[in-house]
């Protein structure tokens, strides 16, 4: 019977699994042990939907507070600088995987020429606007919307509701373990403590204090599909320029340049791979690209891959201590509030005394999660014909996408068709058929079953383009929706929404 956790490490991932466990399971004892050298990294971060559905519906900070103490933008997609078009928007609303109904095929058969506006949310992207206006004026904040949060405003406000929610910290430097009969027993501190508890969650970033180094839990690298391993990081003080409602990434000559914009704030980093290009190399490109950034850049080492097992023994990883992919996509707070659900959800399931065979399971959804994202973030690769430079041909040549071939030989012959989601793999991520339909249609990959549309058919749709660029030229860009967003008079209905009520679960909740 689990009645005392420790968490160790006190960043984004440690203070999320704290509190969806103090929240969920309010009779555990959760206490967060705090290395004074597992640091936050202190990079601006993106995120995806299922991150305010965490932060707001499943673990009920109010909104009011978020925007007060995190003081985030708001991010309706990622613009790719990227591929064949030079540019294309990925939302997080239905572009591809959806079909007007006075025409006679899906979205994704009419983009050939132009890809743009294809919803309200990519015509607001292309007009820089982030929410429509409503009659009164006021923003319509919707909830397909994800944010662009900088990490240290973000973890100061988690250890504020996490220590509100009785959550207990320590600070210390952990300096070995005990083994038991079921586990890690007990970890040893700097100081002299030890601490015992029934289950540890490991949260210790790259360093893997548990999963990693005590338990020696095997790590499988995704270098066969993703090759890069390095970030030159900066970022510089915003002066005129707008804040964007999405991140940028933009195609490098040895991997890719990102961009998130805080309000007073551009975050800028380039993912390289260290094979194809030098540190210095990499800055030096970075600077060229922009002038505005840091004459030293951090430079950041990462390896992209997974542990095994998320969960061995009494002990689960959550985050980069049980495994990474590069910061394409904004994956990495989106799987720590997935698996945060799902390890609460397997705790009550079992009444806080976990068999084998769930802990079996577990460890084959998380699996799986690594694994789809692992070659959905190979397709932006694998796909990308705009540059010749020795990097992007290894791209082309060498990502191993293996495990969607079916899904691809299948759109090869068919296009984007929603049939198409038969053929992939279960998926326990965001992205589903809508986010390979985007990188396939987005970077002109071809397909032989091509639908001829008649000049009635492009003037339908057409007209749907233009009445959702229409709508978005009226639309509210940030800065003024944050205005109105602080505004004392504003509410968040979200908020004051009253608790649903109990109702029947399916059988295998």
């Amino acid at each position: 019977m689990i009645r005392n956790i420790i968490v160790l490490g006190a960043g984004s991932a440690g203070l999320i699994a704290a509190l969806s466990l103090k929240r969920k399971i309010p009779n555990l004892n959760v206490r967060i042990v705090r290395s004074p050298e597992l640091g936050v990294i202190g990079v601006g971060e993106g995120t995806t939907p299922n991150f305010p559905r965490h932060i707001f519906d499943y673990l009920g900070i109010s909104r009011a507070r978020f925007y007060q103490l995190a003081e985030p933008t708001w991010k309706l997609g990622i613009r790719f600088l990227w591929g064949p078009r030079g540019r294309f928007d990925y939302t997080f609303a239905p572009q591809l995987d959806s079909h007007w109904s006075d025409l006679p095929r899906p979205n994704g058969f009419y983009c050939d020429e132009e890809f743009s506006c294809v919803d309200i949310p990519a015509a607001m992207m292309h007009q820089d606007k982030v929410f429509a206006r409503q009659a009164n004026g006021a923003p319509d904040v919707q909830p397909w919307h994800a944010f662009h949060i900088e990490n240290t405003k973000f973890v100061d406000m988690l250890e504020i509701v996490a220590r509100e929610a009785g959550v207990e910290f320590t600070d210390g430097k952990v300096t070995g373990s005990d083994r038991g009969d079921n586990g890690i027993s007990a970890i040893h501190l700097e100081d002299g403590q030890r601490l015992e508890a029934d289950f540890f969650v490991d949260c210790s970033g790259f360093r893997s204090e548990l999963l990693g180094k005590a338990l020696e839990e095997p790590f499988e690298s995704f270098g066969k599909t993703l090759f890069c391993d390095r970030a030159v990081i900066g970022g510089w003080d915003r002066t005129t320029e707008p804040i964007l409602p999405y991140t940028t990434a933009e195609q490098m000559d040895a991997g890719w340049c990102w961009q998130i914009d805080h309000e007073h704030h551009i975050n800028r980093g380039y993912v390289y791979s260290s094979q194809a290009i030098s540190d210095d190399e990499a800055a030096a490109e970075y600077k060229r690209k922009n002038p505005k950034a840091p004459d030293s850049p951090r430079v950041v080492k990462f390896r992209s891959g997974a542990y095994r097992r998320m969960w061995v023994d009494n002990v689960v990883a959550v985050g980069n201590a049980g495994g990474f992919v590069e910061p394409l996509e904004a994956t990495a707070l989106m799987i720590v509030c997935a698996h945060c659900q799902t390890l609460v959800d397997f705790l009550l399931h079992t009444e806080l005394d976990p068999t084998p065979g769930m802990r079996d399971l577990y460890n084959e959804l998380t699996g799986a999660t690594w694994n789809d994202i692992r070659d959905f973030l190979g397709l932006h690769y694998k796909l990308n014909t705009a540059l010749d430079t020795p990097f992007w041909k290894h791209c082309r040549a060498d990502t191993d996408l293996s495990g969607i071939a079916p899904l691809l030989e299948f759109y090869e012959e068919n296009g984007p068709t929603g049939f198409c989601r038969y053929r992939l793999p279960t998926t326990q991520n965001d992205f589903g058929i809508e986010g390979y339909f985007v990188m396939l249609v987005g970077n002109r990959a071809p397909y032989r079953k091509r639908h001829h549309a008649t000049p009635q058919e492009m003037a339908i749709w057409n007209k749907h383009r233009n009445d959702n660029l229409a709508h978005a030229r009226r639309g509210i860009d940030v800065r003024e929706a944050l205005a109105y967003v602080r505004h004392p008079g504003w509410q968040w209905h979200g908020d004051a929404a009253p608790k649903p009520k109990p109702q029947p679960q399916p059988a295998f909740a």
